[in-house]
């Protein structure tokens, strides 16, 4: 019968219509379901060179004398302050009434360099203990991320994510957390969406640290994250899960693939493209290998242009074993849809031309103030349904979802709005239907430092204005109307919003 269900659940993804909305449901979500909201260590901490912390490759991206880098040529050096201002930030959150924080720690701050030998920076330390124990004694819960993007320079120096070396120097960071905040947390994420870190960081190099060698490196950054993470994951199992009683999992980015026709061709258009940008972690970390289609397209494509071996590595017997199996739940940031269709990928080594998928979007699809982000609801509904359906029901969490808004936007953001109540609501409508989701995360708790765009977007539910010393954080609509959400467990009523 669990089978039939899940089948059913599969069967709706491909069913339910290309771009088709469906009303909004009066309903809740499951008891227990949790709400919060999240940030990043270098999107809002600033205090940048403060305590002991050492150079990240944001920081030398940022500090780049050419100013190309950033969109505006700003820095997070400051940011919102977040390193001095903790108790701000916990009013905010506070007033929001969530279940729980998810934020992350700048490995540079615990360990300056990165290394495997080099004292811990006690500062660090305490910084985080003491923001933690504030969550903790404001009723809500810590949910860290171990890294989101800001590597320590001098590791990247030594090669950074596509050296083996680096997955050892992970590990001993992520054994360092767990023993000195593994008595208050008990929600871990080890990395926060790998295919930026490798794509767009050593791919496209439009973000920090800015090489762009698509066909090989990409593949061998993915590689050593994957083990980083399996590493990481043995060490709190077999060390600290005993005592500690705490889950580790990991976060992974992908939009929704829609066939941009509805024919067999554009749906396995769709599955194949979901495969190389989800699947190219979450299959290695459920299964202990490439998903099967990644593995025949790039070891084929590899032969073809005439080399001794393929672009995308392979686990020994050991590393599979140490891989496979190593979630005990998925995390997922999604924004937004692409419409995919089948194309002839060769002559373009590297992720996007091994897919042999290319995407676009609708233009009549809602804009907004990020290029790259298009308003489709109905895409979150089924991307949820086909991640259950393909990784044997697991415990999803949506990590980040949110809107981004123009520079010189307000406290008043109906898009915003908007946005979130749609989004949520499809999301509630997976969930009725038996998905396991766990919980959403809006992102994010403020306007920040928005990597490469610098401050030209505003993703915060909280207004900050950066011209102001004092960084006063106030809730925008949107803050208003997730808190009433966020009370209701969904929608009981319907929309609990007029932004009429």
């Amino acid at each position: 019968m669990q089978k039939f269900a899940t089948f059913l659940l599969f069967l709706a993804v491909w069913t339910s219509g290309h771009g088709q909305d469906t009303p909004f449901l009066n309903g809740t979500f499951p008891p227990g379901f949790l709400w919060g909201v999240a940030t990043s260590s270098y999107q809002i901490e600033g205090g940048w060179d403060q305590d002991g912390k050492g150079p990240n490759v944001w920081d030398t991206w940022t500090h780049d004398s050419t100013c190309s880098n950033v969109q505006d040529c700003s820095n997070g050096d400051v940011a919102c302050d977040s390193y001095n201002r903790i108790m701000q930030d916990i009013a905010i959150l506070k007033e929001m009434n969530v279940d729980f924080y998810r934020f992350s720690i700048a490995w540079s701050r615990i360990i300056p360099n990165g290394g495997i030998d080099e004292p811990v920076n006690p500062a660090g330390i305490r910084y985080y203990r003491h923001l933690i124990n504030a969550l903790l004694g404001n009723g809500i819960k810590p949910f860290v991320t171990m890294f989101h993007w800001d590597t320590p320079q001098a590791i990247e120096d030594a090669g950074g994510w596509p050296t083996e070396a680096t997955a050892q120097a992970f590990a001993r960071y992520a054994r360092v957390l767990y023993a000195e905040l593994g008595d208050l947390v008990k929600d871990w994420i080890t990395f926060n969406e790998p295919w930026v870190i490798c794509v767009l960081g050593y791919g496209t190099g439009v973000n920090a640290p800015g090489r762009t060698e698509m066909a090989e490196t990409v593949y061998q950054c993915g590689h050593t994250i994957i083990k980083a993470h399996g590493l990481a994951y043995r060490i709190y199992e077999t060390e600290f899960k005993d005592q500690q009683q705490g889950q580790v999992g990991i976060t992974l980015n992908t939009d929704w693939n829609e066939p941009d026709v509805d024919d067999a061709e554009h749906r396995d258009a769709s599955d194949r493209g979901l495969r190389f940008s989800f699947g190219w972690f979450a299959h290695p970390l459920y299964f202990g290998e490439y998903p099967p289609i990644m593995r025949e397209l790039v070891d084929q494509k590899s032969i073809n242009e005439g080399r001794n071996s393929s672009r995308l590595p392979s686990f020994d017997l050991l590393w599979t074993e140490i891989i496979n199996g190593t979630l005990d739940f998925i995390g997922l940031n999604t924004y937004t849809t692409q419409l995919v269709r089948p194309v002839n990928g060769d002559g373009n080594p590297g992720l996007f031309g091994d897919s042999n998928v290319a995407g676009r979007q609708d233009p009549a699809w809602e804009s907004s103030a990020a290029s790259w982000l298009k308003v489709v609801p109905w895409g979150l509904n089924k991307l949820v349904r086909w991640i259950y359906a393909e990784y044997n029901q697991p415990p999803i969490y949506v990590t980040e979802n949110g809107f981004a808004d123009p520079q010189n936007a307000t406290v008043n953001d109906p898009r915003r709005v908007n946005y979130y109540q749609q989004y949520i609501n499809e999301l509630m409508k997976a969930t009725l239907d038996g998905v396991d989701v766990k919980a959403y995360t809006a992102w994010s708790l403020m306007d920040n430092m928005e990597w490469s765009a610098g401050y030209t977007q505003r993703f915060g539910i909280h207004h900050v204005n950066f011209s102001d010393p004092s960084l006063t954080r106030v809730p925008k609509m949107s803050a208003i109307c997730l808190t009433q959400i966020f009370s209701d467990n969904g929608f009981p009523n319907g929309p609990p919003c007029n932004i009429n």
